[in-house]
């Protein structure tokens, strides 16, 4: 059986691709880099991250881009010879304007070396690219009307005005012909991220619709002709969970469907695990995947019926059994960031982190929360309950100055453990905490005593996430006791749904190192292991 999610922790938009007995799903990464999660598969049940290809300046610069904007729903496909990404650069979040820009890059290997971006258009976002029998191949994606009241963190119809669909001709490197306006959705609203396929003569699309919350759907259409017109499927949606508030995989839609070499059809999704009781997800968005059958009508379905989501599907024949989750130790000693961590924004990490061969150092520069240049290097939580330790040597020399352990999902919902500096008493453990206060991102100090450091000892730093709560605590380099760190913080807030509510962040929870120094000096902090530990809920 298939465990889902496959692709647990924030990987959302899954596009899924099969290269003859190889399978690959693209996730976006919207501020966090390198651009785009490209994991690999032979069986679809086990998958392991392999690239993030988006990684210098000419294919990605995301500074100033605000929190949940950047790679926007990538779409992977093969053909001649080459992978295709096509991905979404948005520079705007807020009011009527999304600033989306289009881009394509390709590569003979999934290793690359991958090209320079081919610019596109900048008329919506989720594009996808289609390669047709006949050897043309056609772009799409969402088109966006800004005249509308879909603002903020509460989207409405109007501003999703349909699917458009233009030519692309790879010798001019350029869209070309006519734009037309392909497919409105469904009554649902809300459509975006198309992908096609092509079987007996017919183009199936499906698309997302209902936003990215809990009304979240996947719909499909077909037609004759590329161009349209669309007709919509029996029952509209494919995979939805929007009337099953018991299912555990909820927010489902957004993905697309892949042929095994031997006729079967599976569709990707992305989807979130609420916490018990509540309506609040950390690990953000993941990636499922469901087991399809065609029928007499010449329709898919979900093979076990209905519309909602299975957690456990049938495999290809000969798939492996998953492996359970176990803990992972990091020691940075080598010259290269181990490739679960990413960072935010900028393709010049040297000025934020180097690998020595010893220890992960990191330069204090902007703040945390900061959209600029901010030194937080961190991995996804994939597991509701986990604990997480850093080992970490720091002296700061002024209060501007901070280093040490964070759970964070963007500038106003993180809590953050690290040494500070005293102005009586020197170096002092200190707890910052936004738990959600949007929009100015005000900090909250819930250390009532000050917990005083020896100096020059390195300290071991903790945070335990048991589902909505979360407690830190530090040891000393010399003694083998944990000591719990100030009062249990509310985990939950470190969610999509957190602070603004499920329409405006679209990422979800890192635990990770950080450091600042508002000061401008640059001060360093040495990091020399990173721990991470599932825990059953």
């Amino acid at each position: 059986m298939i465990v889902n999610p496959i692709l647990p922790g924030f990987n959302p938009d899954p596009s899924i691709c099969r290269v003859g007995t190889d399978y690959y799903i693209a996730t976006s990464t919207f501020e966090w880099y390198p651009g785009v999660q490209i994991h690999h598969s032979t069986d679809l049940a086990n998958w392991q991250l392999v690239k993030r290809p988006l990684e210098r300046t000419s294919q990605l610069d995301m500074r100033g881009n605000p929190d949940s904007c950047g790679i926007w729903a990538p779409c992977l496909s093969y053909a001649d010879g080459l992978f295709w990404l096509i991905y979404t650069d948005v520079k705007r979040l807020d009011g009527n304007f999304k600033d989306a820009h289009n881009y394509i890059v390709t590569a003979p290997a999934m290793d690359g070396p991958w090209s320079d971006p081919v610019y596109a258009n900048s008329s919506g976002f989720d594009p996808s690219l289609f390669h047709d029998n006949d050897g043309r191949k056609w772009f799409l994606n969402m088109l966006w009307n800004h005249r509308s009241d879909s603002i903020g963190g509460s989207p409405t119809h109007p501003a999703f005005a349909g699917i458009v669909l233009q030519e692309y001709d790879v010798d001019a490197g350029k869209l070309v012909g006519p734009v037309k306006n392909v497919f409105p959705g469904s009554h649902h609203g809300l459509v975006e991220a198309p992908h096609l396929f092509k079987r007996n003569d017919w183009y199936y699309m499906t698309v997302a619709e209902g936003g990215t919350g809990y009304d979240h759907a996947v719909t499909m259409a077909r037609s004759q002709s590329i161009d349209g017109p669309y007709e919509l499927h029996p029952d509209t949606f494919l995979i939805t969970s929007k009337d099953a508030p018991g299912a555990t995989l909820q927010r489902a839609g957004h993905g697309q469907m892949v042929e095994t070499p031997d006729g079967q059809i599976y569709h990707t999704h992305l989807c979130s695990r609420p916490l018990p009781g509540v309506r609040r997800s950390p690990m953000g968005r993941e990636t499922a995947i469901q087991k399809c059958t065609w029928k007499d009508d010449g329709w898919l379905y979900l093979e076990h019926g209905g519309v909602v989501p299975e957690l456990k599907v049938a495999a290809p024949d000969g798939a492996a059994q998953s492996a359970p989750r176990s803990a992972v130790k990091y020691r940075f000693d080598d010259s290269e960031l181990p490739l679960d961590f990413q960072w935010l924004r900028t393709p010049e990490p040297e000025r934020l982190f180097h690998m020595t061969g010893e220890v992960l150092r990191l330069y204090g520069r902007e703040s945390i929360g900061s959209w600029f240049e901010q030194s937080l290097v961190a991995r996804r939580q994939e597991d509701i309950s986990f604990r997480a330790e850093a080992g970490v040597s720091f002296d700061p020399e002024n209060i501007q100055q901070l280093a040490g352990l964070t759970h964070y999902y963007n500038r106003h919902k993180f809590h953050f453990m690290g040494i500070a500096w005293h102005e009586q008493h020197g170096r002092v453990l200190t707890v910052l905490s936004c738990p959600g206060h949007w929009p100015d991102g005000q900090l909250e100090f819930p250390l009532t005593d000050l917990i005083l450091l020896p100096e020059d000892e390195s300290v071991e730093l903790a945070v335990d996430v048991d589902g909505g709560e979360l407690q830190f605590s530090y040891r000393l380099s010399s003694d083998n006791d944990w000591i719990a760190v100030g009062p249990k913080l509310d985990a939950s807030v470190i969610s999509d749904e957190g602070g603004r509510g499920e329409h405006a962040s679209f990422t979800g929870a890192f635990v990770g190192m950080g450091a600042f120094d508002t000061s401008g000096r640059g001060l360093p902090a040495d990091f020399h292991h990173f721990n991470y530990f599932p825990k059953t809920y």
